[in-house]
């Protein structure tokens, strides 16, 4: 007899266990809302116990005194700023690892972390020059107190621009960010005369140059690999000829982009000398992969899925590779502004306007690597996952077509942003994809009488996503512009406080 059945039963009281278990049920559910909420809060709070860490740090090391105070403060702007370059550049190291899943995530964060503050504090310094002066010369400024001033807003108005950017889910440049930040502060000061429009026309013209020359190599390296292995009958055959050809190119490819970028911040390297030092490890590589690849192909299936586990480990170590890079280059974007105020302020006995003491170094270093573990997943998943999908062979082409590039603008002079380049190349695999795909299908729509697709369909098919690619190209266009305004508002605004 059941309690429907049975009024008596209904009517008598549960067990008191029932009823505790009921009310444990319910406050578990709240606990686990609870902690949902509390996430992006616990790393919002962490950041700022880095900020205020770094800004303790700077204290320390500079002692009291009205510019100590301001070194202080600089200190917790260059931190912020350090903490959103993790959080927003360093998606594009690893996303297409993480979307094409050679590297889980947590995988990616350590390897970023570790690879990033390594280039940083080995490979990165003497770049004061080019951020702190190459925009903006400070003999334009009226004196010391009003160079500080634009450096400072260019630190905040940056900071605040790539932390939108990130909320936003768009990938920016932070060069171009810094670039934009030091130009409007040096704008507000001493006019437009203070800029120096040759070096932002040459920065204007790579918004354009760098994701349409790493989105056209990408493709071509896709197109190449099709062509050379996956079209083929005995496609493990042809990879075991043309994988370790791959691998070399790419060894080739990042060693000279290390060298470049890397080295010479430790002694001068020529593009020439960087190509041979490239060229030899090229040569160690291809020796290395043969054995590699013939070892690992034993046994697959003759399918295109065998082929992603050929190209995962060169893939894990690309990303590796581009982080430290990164580290090394980008570490200027949130040290340089603040190095040069210390410089002024601070170690004005010492000679080198461009020397960047080790204490500033190491806020940059760990800024990026805690921003990146923070709140680095995000836009780490969108870059890999959401503009376009990703295996290993196209994620291999997206980081080959990035040290590439860089490597040509290198030669050529040209500034470049790595940002542009990788997300462009995330594109060019993507429309590429797209179009193979179209003739694909209008070849047989025309061999076997299938109908035309309805325009709906062919809409939904796209595999680049749109709404992600319109974010991210008008989030380009305007970074320099929205620094620079609010660097300029910023730097009248401290201006006036300062009276």
């Amino acid at each position: 007899m059941t309690e429907k059945s049975n009024p008596q039963l209904r009517d008598q009281p549960e067990p008191g266990w029932q009823v505790l278990d009921r009310d444990l049920n319910r406050i578990s559910r709240v606990e686990l809302a609870a902690g949902y909420a509390a996430k992006p809060l616990v790393a919002l709070g962490l950041g700022l116990v880095f900020v205020a860490l770094a800004a303790s740090w700077a204290a320390l090391v500079t002692g009291g005194g009205s510019a100590g105070l301001v070194i202080v403060i600089a200190s917790a702007f260059a931190a912020y700023l350090a903490l959103n370059i993790g959080a927003n550049d360093v998606a594009n190291n690893m996303g297409p690892a993480v979307g094409a899943n050679a590297l889980t995530m947590t995988g990616a964060l350590i390897i970023a972390a570790i690879c990033e503050t390594a280039g940083a504090l080995i490979a990165g310094g003497e770049v004061v020059t080019t951020i702190a002066t190459g925009i903006v010369a400070p003999e334009s400024l009226a004196d010391s107190r009003t160079f500080v001033i634009a450096m400072m807003a260019a630190l905040l108005s940056s900071a605040v621009w790539l932390n939108l950017a990130t909320w936003l889910g768009a990938p920016v440049s932070t060069t171009h960010a810094i670039v934009g930040g030091v130009a409007g502060a040096g704008i507000a000061a001493a006019g437009f005369g203070a800029v120096d429009w040759g070096s932002m026309s040459r920065i204007a013209a790579s918004w354009v140059i760098s994701p349409v020359l790493g989105g056209g190599l990408a493709a071509a390296t896709l197109w190449a690999i099709h062509k050379l292995i996956i079209d083929r009958d005995d496609k493990l055959a042809a990879a075991r000829i043309w994988v370790p050809v791959l691998i070399a190119v790419m060894a080739w490819a990042f060693a000279t982009y290390l060298a470049l970028k890397g080295l010479k911040h430790l002694f001068h390297v020529s593009i020439g000398h960087a190509a041979l030092i490239g060229l030899g490890c090229a040569a160690a590589s291809w020796l290395a992969a043969k054995p590699y690849i013939r070892h690992q192909s034993r046994g697959l299936e003759n399918r295109n899925k065998s082929l992603k586990l050929l190209f995962q480990v060169p893939l894990v170590l690309s990303a590796a590779l581009m982080s430290f890079a990164h580290g090394a280059n980008d570490v200027s974007n949130a040290i340089g502004p603040l190095a040069a105020i210390v410089s002024l302020l601070h170690d004005t006995g010492n000679g080198q306007a461009g020397h960047v003491p080790l204490w500033v170094m190491v806020i940059g270093a760990l800024g990026i690597s805690v921003g990146l573990m923070l709140f680095g997943p995000r836009l780490i998943r969108m870059v890999g996952d959401q503009i376009t999908r990703l295996n290993a062979m196209r994620a291999y082409c997206v980081a080959l077509s990035a040290a590439v590039t860089v490597i040509a603008a290198s030669w050529f002079g040209m500034p470049v942003s790595s940002t542009h380049i990788a997300i462009g190349g995330i594109f060019g695999v993507g429309f590429f994809r797209e179009t193979v795909e179209a003739r694909r299908m209008k070849q047989l729509t025309g061999s076997v009488g299938i109908p035309t697709m309805a325009s709906e369909e062919r809409r939904r098919r796209k595999l680049v996503r749109r709404s992600h690619f319109m974010t991210i190209i008008a989030a380009w266009v305007i970074t320099v512009p929205a620094t620079a305004l609010a660097s300029a508002l910023l730097f009248l605004a401290l201006r006036a406080l300062q009276g």
